[in-house]
Formats: C-alpha cells, structure tokens, sequence
C-alpha cells in the first residue's frame, strides 16, 4: 500500500482519557493533530508527554461556542469528536448542562466541518444508546429506549449525524463505545469510571464498592481497541461503512465480581496485601442496564476491525500504567 499524505487530524476533547490517547498515537503516526478542550473533565497532564511536539496545536475553547469550533476545523482533514460531558448518575444530576454540551455543542462541530469542507467526522457515540432494549449480544440496527439524559443526547448525536450525511453530504462515522478503560482515565471525582476508581482503592487498600450484587455484566474495551477502531472508521475507503455506526468493544462480557476478582488477582502482583481486601456491596444505580454485549461483527466485515485486548490482556497493561502513575 502506498503511503498516504499525512493528515490534519482535530480530536475535540482532546485532554480527555480517550482524546489524549488518540493524540498520542495519531502524532506518533506522523500526522498533525490539533487539540480542542475547554478543561471542564479532562487534564493539561494527559497532554505533557507532547504537549511541545512540533506537529500538535492545543486550542482551548469550548465545543459550546461555534466561533470555537470554527477555529479549531480551519485546515483539518477529519474530525474526531471526542468531547462530551460523560457519565449517567452526572446527567440525571444535571440533565442541561449535559444537553448543552453534547447536543449543541455536537451541532456547532457538525456545522462547523460541514462549512470547513473536512473529508469525514468520526464521533464518540455510546452503548448506553441501546437503552432497555434486552437482547444480546446488541446489534447496531436495534436499540430501545433511552434510560437516561445522558444516553438521550448520544442518540440525538447518531440523529444529527445522520441528517447531515443526507442533507449535507458529511461523511459521518458514530462509534457506541462500550465501557472504555485504560491508561490516563482519571481515577478521582464523582463520577470516575470504575475500573480506575477501582484500582485506585485497591491500591490504597481500601474495599471497592459494587453498585448491586456484582452480578451485573459489561462489554469492558481496552483504550488500544478504540484506537484502532478510529484509524479504521477514519481512513476507510468501504463506503457502506460511512454514515452508520458501530459498537465500538472487544465483543465479550465479563460482570462486575469477575471484573473485581481479576483486579486483585493482577494488583497483588504489585502488593499482596490487596488479595485480602473485602468488596462491599450497595444497591442499584439509577439509570443502569444490567447487561451489556456487543456484536462486533459489522465492524468486523465492514472495516476489517481485530481488536487486540480482551479484558483481562487490558487490564495487565491498566493496572501496570496506574502502578506507575498513581
């Protein structure tokens, strides 16, 4: 395959845990990578490691404001859309503030590449889009209704994404990740994700606390499978892959006690002590699916995606960066 013409690439939100990587690894590919983020969740210490590289711009700005998005996408081939405010127990709390930031703010970036010409806008879509529906493994093209704010606005964004491949001609690629973990994904804060917050506790010898019996399963995604999934929607010539969406997972389930087994079993490598700490239990958080499991298949045929990382491969490499860093 010839070498492509390095690309201009804009990943919004990205000082976040996703964003960051996806920065590190596009300007390790040798491409020009320009950073939006207005700091609200994520941190200038995801972006030290190259914050100084000569082909990488940070712009701080708000994806709320479309005189910054039209800033940010002045030059650029693709868009990665990474910005959101995440978490569901955050939108029930604050429902407008979430809406503010991943409907019109989404908007503002949609407008903003449609008017700037960008080749193709690769967002950050989200499982929790498959809202009650029950079967498994989900599939892309059946999805139930929304269990909260949160999981409204991402769906909103597949919508939006949508019509503007039809009415605009942008090409558009939505991602539903599954419960993402991996290296710089904070763990502090109230709404941290709860691999790190887990391992953080751990760590400190201190017992997690799983919301329900632990029977609850997840389709939890090492970082370096999302990556790859957005080179593959980015630079994909499948033009039946454009202007859709795709679970974005390893395409396994593992609940939340084995989830927590694993964490000790590997972490009392470090510290044996941490074998000994109890789990306790609390009830049942509002806006929770029981189940989650993606069908990976679609990505599979239509962008040739192989993810690397089971769950228990991610988490040595997890639990090895937090060693380090925490």
């Amino acid at each position: 395959m010839k070498e492509e013409r390095k690309s201009a690439i804009l990943v919004t939100g990205g000082a976040g845990f996703i964003g960051s990587n996806l920065c590190e690894y596009f300007l390790s590919k040798g491409h020009q990578v320009t950073c939006l983020d207005n700091f609200a969740t994520g941190y200038r210490h995801n972006l030290k490691d190259f914050i100084n590289h000569p082909h990488f711009t940070l712009i701080e700005g708000d994806i709320r404001n479309l005189s910054d998005c039209q800033n940010a996408v002045q030059g650029v081939d693709y868009v990665l859309h990474q910005a959101a405010l995440g978490s569901v127990p955050r939108s029930i709390q604050n429902p407008i503030t979430t809406n503010d930031v991943n409907v019109s703010g989404f908007l503002n970036m949609l407008v903003a590449s449609r008017d700037a010409g960008i080749k193709r806008f690769v967002y950050a879509a989200s499982s929790s889009t498959y809202g009650d529906s029950q079967g498994l493994p989900k599939v892309e093209d059946v999805i139930g209704k929304p269990l909260s704010p949160y999981a409204i606005t991402k769906y909103v964004n597949e919508l939006y994404a949508d019509i503007f491949s039809r009415t605009y001609g942008v090409e558009t690629i939505g991602l539903r990740y599954f419960n993402v973990f991996g290296r710089k994904q904070d763990p502090k804060g109230a709404y941290a994700a709860v691999i790190p917050k887990f391992v953080m506790q751990l760590m400190q010898l201190e017992s997690p606390l799983i919301n329900g019996d632990g029977n609850y399963s997840r389709d939890f995604t090492y970082i370096d499978n999302v990556i790859q999934m957005n080179e593959l929607a980015m630079t994909t010539q499948n033009s039946e892959a454009v202007n859709t969406v795709f679970n974005t997972a390893f395409g396994d389930r593992n609940t939340l006690n084995d989830l927590v087994g694993y964490l000790k079993e590997f972490l009392s490598a470090y510290n044996p002590n941490i074998a000994e700490v109890a789990i306790a239990y609390g009830p049942n958080r509002a806006g929770d699916i029981p189940h989650s499991l993606a069908s990976i298949e679609k990505a599979k045929v239509l962008l040739g995606y192989d993810p690397q990382f089971s769950l228990q491969e991610g988490l040595k490499e997890a639990i090895d960066w937090y060693w380090k860093h925490l």
